[in-house]
């Protein structure tokens, strides 16, 4: 299957023999090829007699070839699939069998999750689902901010692709102009207060313009830039994730807090923090040092942390 995408990810036609040829099988066959692409990926491909297939939108598709070199010189081993529950619940599987750190990229998944339980929805090869495992050890204040340290690297990545507007969403969205592009899951496994594993979920609307099912407003790269190549956005992530992470890990969230606090979209805003069982209405003053929302409610200073908190914007 990901051999014919290949071949016909430009978006241009390509007839039955040619595609035949390529693949080494007949012309019937090419048939039950794309049958099988459109049955097992959800990808529309266009029939038309005497011009012969094309998608109905071109792609940009993972090329582990091109991908696995440059991610080994950062020491991560990359494990790429087509389709897959979830990169998080893969990265947490792997963890048994391989040597950290490595990276988890799908081009599809049927299981995908977001903050709060929320599920991330992964159309195949429109966007970037991936998973990063780390250890961690030292005890918990080696985490304080981890989350949103991962949100700044992604935001630097868009910087990169000529997206300069933008800007975090505490704890750890990524925002362009008011709607959410990325987003990021971590999960612990082993023990917080001396060594454990940190899995990072990262999720970017890349090359995708339309989606069924996702209950809030989204935006995605190719609507502010134009289409562009999936490889070279993820190589340019994992640098950028690569360069927060050590200076986390050297100097720890207060070395990046006051970029962080520069790029929040909703600094010095009046908001509403959402415990689940009590609202907190307040302006937010930033963060502090352990990553936590610092929100003044009726002339007082409150910090606010922890994975099931929710940040609204007060009308």
């Amino acid at each position: 299957m990901n051999k014919l995408l290949r071949l016909l990810q430009d978006g241009h036609f390509h007839s039955g023999q040619e595609l035949g040829e390529a693949l080494g099988v007949s012309r019937s066959a090419v048939w039950k090829h794309v049958q099988r692409i459109q049955a097992d990926a959800s990808v529309t491909v266009y029939r038309v007699p005497g011009r012969g297939y094309r998608l109905a939108e071109s792609l940009s598709l993972l090329d582990e070839e091109e991908l696995a070199p440059k991610l080994s010189r950062f020491g991560w081993a990359l494990h790429l699939y087509d389709s897959i529950d979830s990169t998080n619940a893969e990265a947490l599987r792997l963890l048994q069998l391989e040597h950290v750190p490595f990276l988890v990229l799908a081009e599809t998944q049927t299981s995908g999750r977001g903050r709060r339980g929320r599920r991330w929805v992964s159309p195949f090869g429109h966007n970037l689902y991936f998973s990063l495992a780390i250890r961690v050890q030292g005890g918990a204040g080696r985490l304080a901010g981890l989350s949103l340290v991962v949100g700044l690297a992604v935001m630097q990545a868009l910087h990169s692709v000529g997206i300069p507007q933008a800007g975090l969403k505490w704890p750890n969205d990524v925002y362009i102009d008011g709607r959410k592009v990325a987003g990021i899951l971590l999960e612990l496994t082993g023990d917080p207060a001396d060594v454990c594993h940190v899995i990072i979920g990262v999720g970017v609307n890349v090359n995708m313009v339309e989606a069924a099912g996702i209950d809030q407003l989204w935006t995605s790269i190719k609507e502010h830039v134009g289409m562009i190549d999936r490889n070279q956005l993820m190589l340019t992530l994992a640098d950028k994730l690569r360069g927060c992470l050590e200076r986390h890990a050297d100097f720890g969230f207060p070395a990046l807090k006051l970029e962080w606090e520069s790029n929040h979209i909703w600094q010095g805003r009046s908001c509403t923090l959402s415990t689940g069982t009590q609202d907190y209405s307040g302006v937010v003053l930033g963060v502090d040092n352990e990553g936590g929302l610092r929100l003044m409610i009726d002339g007082c200073e409150r910090s606010f942390s922890g994975g099931e908190l929710s940040l609204r914007l007060d009308q």
